[in-house]
């Protein structure tokens, strides 16, 4: 027996909208203006505990934690709240769009009742963690780039395997997302391995966790210490990883950090690649 709609379901309550938004790097000067408004004005934000727990909130203000892995049930349950003519905000850290919330929530309204489309929807662009990272290096995303997530829950390992190769010959310089887990410790290796294919050894590669945050660490190797290097890091799921291009280029600075910057002219494929 099909269960009768809701309210919610049928038509959308006046009042009612949806912010998407990110919180940034971690601290609290790289959250962006629009964002704070929303912060400012929600009634009910639902997100990943410790995204959430960065939140300083109001009387009247709740917040509603999730899995990182229910990424699609919180978004159809924010749009259920917006549709009820609630004030609702979807958390996520960095960038919304970047292997956030963003997509989920439009999923959910692409699969979902059609009232769904009718509802206020906003997403709020924040500082995403391959930035962050870039802007501590100095300017390694300074030409061409593209961002990859080393995870394989929703996609075969083979394309992300293939598609590190195919940035790599293409000339671009790459941030990796979750590069490594208690349940995949090996993928981030096996990238470095396929990088290491068509990439020369002295390639850059930036390790960086927290940044912006207490304890933040950055680190500089090259792609063929890749792997010892993110060991010794203490590479993990809040680790960012920057591989350069075979243009990238490393700036020695004694008693400083390193500069690290992709120029912003590029060769020819087959000049790069020689």
């Amino acid at each position: 027996m099909t269960s009768p709609l809701s309210g919610s379901e049928l038509s959308p309550q006046a009042g009612g909208r949806l912010d998407v938004i990110g919180l940034g790097p971690g601290d609290a000067a790289l959250v962006t203006p629009a964002t704070s408004a929303v912060v400012a004005d929600a009634e009910i934000f639902l997100g990943y505990g410790p995204y959430l727990d960065r939140l300083t909130l109001a009387p009247g203000q709740r917040c509603e934690a999730s899995d990182n892995r229910e990424e699609l049930d919180r978004a159809k349950a924010a749009l259920r709240l917006a549709a009820e003519g609630r004030r609702v905000a979807v958390v996520s850290g960095g960038d919304p769009g970047v292997f956030a919330m963003a997509a989920a929530v439009c999923e959910a309204v692409e699969a979902g009742p059609a009232a769904w489309r009718q509802i206020e929807i906003a997403v709020h662009p924040g500082i995403t963690a391959a930035l962050a990272v870039a802007a501590r290096a100095g300017a390694p995303l300074g030409h061409d780039f593209c961002v990859i997530s080393l995870s394989d829950n929703l996609k075969p390992w083979a394309l992300v395997e293939a598609r590190l190769r195919a940035a790599a010959e293409a000339g671009f310089a790459m941030a990796l997302y979750n590069p490594i887990s208690r349940a995949r410790p090996w993928q981030l290796g096996a990238a470095f391995e396929a990088l290491g294919s068509v990439l020369p050894a002295d390639v850059p590669v930036i390790f960086g966790r927290a940044l912006s945050r207490p304890g933040e660490r950055l680190s500089v190797s090259r792609i063929a210490e890749a792997t010892s290097a993110a060991e010794a890091f203490g590479a993990d799921m809040a680790t960012l990883v920057i591989v350069g291009s075979r243009e990238t280029r490393v700036i020695d600075r004694p008693g400083r950090p390193p500069l690290v910057y992709s120029p912003r002219s590029a060769a020819t494929v087959a000049e790069a690649a020689s």
